[in-house]
């Protein structure tokens, strides 16, 4: 009773995931063409790009001019009705035009507009960075989804290959050739298999879902899918960590982007040292004067300025100095930290890659001779079971560490090219 009940489990369970595996619809893409759906529709990355836009927004002001002041005034008017006459010879009233032009001195214009055009240029690093990061985000949830699809295929590898030898002691138990015990040891190591068939779909599922907000997806848009090659393809010779490191203070975007914040206040610094310098204010003025004794025309000219007793832009300039001092040491912790975070990526890449080399020339040939070898000899009858599962465990375990190892690798690739400033989008 206890084996037919098994077999009925087996058979409901192998029916529903049968049916749940047609019913899956995915969209597939390579892991290249992730990166560039990321690009175009990630919206962290939208949102950084609008950065640029508000950028050369302040390039824009920061190159306009002041503008002219235009007013106009009438003055001794009789709007009280006294009465403007000779008897009184009050008036006579007075209408006048003026127009007045701020000078800026100090260069302050051309001094706005180096401050703008650095922000832009940091603007443009940092987004440099976020798209950096990003690939490398979508490489790693891809090489995720890969390494979740290769153990799925593995663990369902695994079941038939104990669904083969159910069915043989299935044929040995009728035949009367094994016990009972022995049929039904071979049905709860299926079993046991499948559930990690259940769990690896488990896994597959939560890390496309992983990759959907990378990729901008929206509710309602086709699951995704990545269909490449998780095969890595290590090196013999890693390359050379000096190189790396000079190559990631040279390029990394966050690098240039402290630098280019470096630069940019200590723009500011040079533009408040300008704003403390005062500005002249020029005028002309158009007056007329009409009353009972005639008329007359006058023109009038104006210079202002103010006293620079009280502010002469001191808190900014001190700001802009702090400013100063504080980007220079930034940037100074960011090319200290490079070789740091080279270094530690390097080691890390040097050890998958060794770990993937050892399984490849060590592992791989013995676990699959074994297992065939084992499974050949029990269906002649010359091992037993338990020597049978052994080997099968021993290639799983073989084999779910190889796609672990393969994954490592691809991660570690990827993390050293992070902190090394290169592209990568296989």
């Amino acid at each position: 009773m206890r084996v037919r009940t098994f077999a009925v489990v087996v058979a409901l369970t192998a029916s529903t995931s049968t049916s749940l595996r047609g019913q899956e619809s995915f969209r597939t893409l390579s892991i290249a063409d992730a990166v560039s759906e990321s690009l175009q529709h990630n919206a962290a990355l939208q949102a950084q790009r609008m950065n640029l836009t508000i950028a050369d927004a302040a390039i824009l002001t920061a190159g306009l001019r002041p503008n002219p002041v235009l007013s106009g005034d009438a003055d001794h008017l009789d709007l009280l009705g006294t009465g403007f006459d000779d008897t009184n010879n009050a008036g006579p009233p007075e209408y006048g035009v003026r127009i007045d032009f701020p000078i800026e001195r100090g260069k302050k214009r051309d001094l706005r507009l180096g401050v703008a055009q650095l922000g832009h240029d940091l603007a443009a690093a940092q987004l440099a960075d976020t798209v950096r990061r990003l690939k490398i985000d979508v490489l790693v949830a891809s090489i995720d989804v890969l390494e979740a699809k290769a153990k799925l295929a593995l663990a369902r590898e695994n079941l038939d290959t104990l669904q083969r030898l159910v069915d043989l002691n299935q044929r040995r138990l009728t035949s009367g050739a094994i016990a009972p015990l022995e049929a039904i040891r071979s049905r709860v190591a299926m079993l046991q298999y499948r559930g990690n068939v259940r769990t690896a779909e488990l896994n597959l599922t939560q890390a496309r879902l992983r990759l959907l907000p990378l990729l901008g997806a929206k509710p309602g848009d086709a699951p995704i899918d990545i269909d490449d090659d998780l095969a890595a393809r290590p090196p013999e010779t890693p390359p050379v960590l000096s190189d790396l490191q000079a190559t990631a203070r040279a390029k990394r975007p966050d690098v240039l982007a402290a630098r280019a914040e470096q630069a940019r206040s200590q723009a500011d610094l040079r533009l408040q040292l300008g704003q403390a310098k005062i500005d002249y204010t020029v005028g002309t003025e158009y007056r007329r004067q009409q009353g009972i004794a005639g008329k007359g025309n006058m023109l009038g000219f104006f210079v202002s300025a103010p006293l620079p007793i009280f502010n002469r832009n001191q808190g900014e300039i001190a700001r802009a100095q702090a400013d100063e001092e504080r980007t220079r040491q930034s940037a100074a912790s960011v090319d200290i930290d490079v070789s740091t975070d080279v270094a530690s990526a390097f080691r890390e890449f040097e050890s998958s890659r060794r770990l993937l080399l050892e399984i490849e020339q060590d592992l791989l040939e013995p676990a699959r001779s074994a297992r065939a070898g084992t499974t050949y000899t029990y269906q002649a009858g010359a091992t037993s079971l338990l020597d049978v599962l052994d080997a099968q465990r021993a290639f799983n375990d073989t084999m779910d560490s190889y796609y672990t190892a393969q994954a490592a690798y691809r991660r570690a690739e990827a993390k050293l090219a992070l902190v090394a400033g290169d592209e990568v989008t296989r």
